[in-house]
């Protein structure tokens, strides 16, 4: 099909994506489409508030690919990629966010365009996940890096021709230098940005505010596409997880954990009969049981490990609780169980083995086969693994590490 122009060009394929693929249709919509300079832009990108496009680059690719190139930046968009950088390394965090897109996008049907990221052993995971593989990955991303290093900007950070929000990090780290000769940027007639309408930097709170937004576009656009039935696929698992309520871990794990502490007042009479005949609380304590289970199988590290043995330190002095620890992957480590009374500190001096399969059947056989059920089980895991069949009758709460689901107790993800 002949496009008389790219603006038609990329119209076209941003109604075909609202008819055929409405959550990413409604996320496109958010980004007005300005053309930028080639100076700065190679390929597309996008601020967070506009799609910046190179004419040039459009004009190469095909109608279905220009649909992708959309989606492209507006799910970088409104996952926030822009905002969750932190202090990650420039380049090696836009790849990431790369990785992290792109097979969610193929996956849901679109053609990737030419120079799309993507390697299969990175899907289904989060950017944050991703970036710590970059750095000892030989299958591509370690090797992008060593082809960038060159191209470093002055303050250590790697820059690539195609960002996380979509391309011309290079060619914006040249206009930069150019500016610092002395080279005039004329302000653009696009808001009044200057530098060949390159979009300025943003303040913290900005970028903060603009996630929010964000987000709520995300929540809307995903309410419309399943009014409409299609939303579903990794699109759909995504959205899920993104939309799920973020409270601290440690907030949930305290208020689920003090729930399960037996301190409760009684109100029975004394059964002495002399004295004042008003009846006031007295306090009845019973030490609370609980045994925390921890997956070993080597998706946990021993410092997510530590910091989580830490935090059950912290709160079971609160409680009065008595911790019974176990340690499984596919079956329970040599040595369990542990036992700690609600005076001995937590710790956590078991080597990591790793390298086996998960299954939690061996933790809740165990603490069935024991003479008084535990007021609650912690298990901090993945949640890759094999499930008892039957759920059991005392609580269990899943501290879960990734997006997997339980199919029964509390879930609290660890974030």
């Amino acid at each position: 099909m002949n496009y008389p122009d790219v603006e038609t060009k990329l119209a076209t394929a941003r109604t075909r994506l609202i008819l055929d693929k409405p959550f990413l249709g409604a996320l496109v919509l958010r980004l007005p489409m300005v053309p930028a300079d080639s100076s700065w832009c190679e390929t597309t990108f996008s601020d967070g508030k506009t799609f910046f496009y190179n004419s040039d680059y459009i004009d190469a690719l095909d109608s279905e690919q220009t649909q992708f190139a959309l989606s492209h930046e507006a799910l970088h968009c409104a996952l926030s990629h822009f905002y969750r950088k932190g202090h990650r390394i420039k380049y090696r965090w836009e790849l990431a966010c790369d990785y992290a897109v792109n097979p969610m996008l193929i996956n849901d049907g679109l053609k990737p365009t030419p120079d799309a990221m993507h390697l299969r052993e990175y899907e289904g995971m989060t950017a944050e996940e991703i970036y710590p593989c970059l750095e000892d990955n030989d299958n591509g991303g370690e090797r992008d890096l060593e082809q960038n290093k060159d191209d470093s900007s002055e303050d250590g950070e790697n820059e690539t021709p195609e960002s996380s929000d979509g391309g011309g990090e290079n060619e914006r780290k040249k206009n930069d230098k150019q500016d610092g000769k002395g080279n005039k940027n004329e302000s653009s007639k696009e808001g009044g940005q200057t530098g060949s309408n390159r979009p300025p930097e943003m303040s913290p709170q900005e970028l903060e505010d603009l996630s929010v937004q964000w987000q709520q576009r995300l929540a809307g656009a995903a309410q419309q596409a399943l009014q409409s039935g299609k939303l579903e696929g990794d699109m759909a698992r995504m959205v899920d997880h993104l939309l799920q309520p973020k409270l601290p871990w440690r907030m949930l794990l305290a208020r689920y954990m003090s729930a399960t502490a037996r301190d409760d007042y009684s109100y029975s009479r004394p059964s002495s009969r002399r004295g004042d005949p008003a009846v006031y609380p007295s306090l009845r304590s019973s030490e609370t049981n609980i045994v925390v289970a921890v997956d070993t199988s080597g998706s946990i590290s021993a410092e997510e490990i530590q910091e989580f043995i830490t935090e059950i330190d912290a709160i079971k002095s609160q409680v009065r609780a008595g911790i019974t620890l176990l340690t499984c992957d596919s079956d329970l480590n040599y040595g369990c169980p542990w036992t700690f009374a609600p005076w001995d500190e937590f710790k956590f001096d078991v080597e990591i083995r790793g390298g086996g399969g998960t299954s939690f059947k061996p933790v809740f056989a165990w603490a069935e086969d024991q003479d008084k059920a535990p007021d609650m089980l912690i298990y901090f895991t993945d949640a890759d693994g094999v499930f008892p069949d039957v759920e059991p009758a005392f609580p269990v709460t899943w501290l879960v590490k990734g997006k997997t689901k339980v199919p029964f107790g509390q879930r609290i993800q660890l974030n």
